[in-house]
């Protein structure tokens, strides 16, 4: 019944752009700090991007600043993360993930700060 989806990914050129959407159901995403994070083979799943529940805080991965937004619709009760200028290292499982009253501090990408997460979706950054 709780659950977070995420859709959008695909497969994108270099320098190419993809919206990745989270949606909600069976909670309210506006008490829930929204994040992103991706997970490459063979690697560590790192945190991407995080909003606050206000949606007055945001922050970014080193990676991400200059490239990537994220926002959020209170109606859609959705998440969303805007990914611009994509590159070839981008190529990840990408999962969004909810923190109650979260404000989204450089702490975000330590992953047990969430309560809830998706089941991800593939981005693939090709030429």
């Amino acid at each position: 019944q709780l659950q977070l989806v995420e859709s959008g990914g695909g497969l994108v050129q270099p320098g190419g752009s993809l919206r990745l959407s989270c949606a909600a159901s069976g909670i309210n995403l506006d008490y829930y700090a929204i994040a992103w994070f991706r997970q490459a083979p063979g690697k560590e799943r790192e945190g991407v991007s995080c909003i606050s529940s206000s949606g007055t805080i945001r922050n970014y991965a080193d990676s991400a600043k200059g490239r990537f937004t994220i926002s959020r619709d209170i109606a859609k009760n959705t998440g969303y993360l805007q990914m611009d200028n994509l590159k070839v290292e981008d190529t990840a499982h990408y999962y969004c993930a909810a923190a109650l009253s979260f404000t989204c501090g450089e702490e975000y990408t330590r992953p047990t700060w969430y309560d809830y997460w998706g089941q991800g979706t593939q981005v693939t950054v090709s030429s």
